[in-house]
């Protein structure tokens, strides 16, 4: 996202916005547990991405994703008319892929977790090879001769 001012308050609006259509006037049985979790609009005001995720299985994605597909004109033009801008902008619909992705980090922490315990358990039964300390020391002999 540009770090223009009018830009990012555009995206707010947009976000609420479409949470409010998706809410309230799309009756589009395909539309599943949807929640808008990020909007970003390009420096010139143009083009808007709205990021969206879905509760469910992947079938309930796909239908969310035609769902939006098909209502993307009048949520466009709702937009539109809601925040008054001389040109509209396009509206696109992207999944986001962020719970997807803290769920893998979430499974590697674990795993990385389970590794360390296996080791810690490894550690606790080992000896050392040779000596416990394996560097030369001067001999105390050696230091009274002097």
């Amino acid at each position: 996202m540009v770090d223009n001012p009018r830009a990012r308050k555009l995206a707010d609006r947009i976000k609420v916005i479409v949470a409010q259509m998706i809410d309230s006037r799309i009756k589009d049985p395909r539309l599943g547990f949807v929640t808008i979790t990020d909007v970003r609009v390009t420096g010139d005001l143009q083009n808007a991405s709205v990021f969206y995720t879905v509760y469910g299985s992947d079938e309930d994605r796909e239908g969310t994703a035609a769902a939006l597909k098909s209502a993307t004109g009048l949520i466009r033009s709702e937009v539109g008319k809601q925040t008054g801008i001389r040109l509209t902008p396009t509206v696109e619909f992207h999944l986001d892929s962020v719970p997807d992705t803290a769920a893998n980090l979430d499974a590697a922490l674990i795993e990385a977790r389970k590794r360390d315990a296996e080791l810690e358990a490894l550690r606790a039964g080992a000896r050392y090879a040779g000596d416990e300390d394996p560097y030369k020391k001067p001999r105390e002999d050696d230091a009274e001769a002097e």
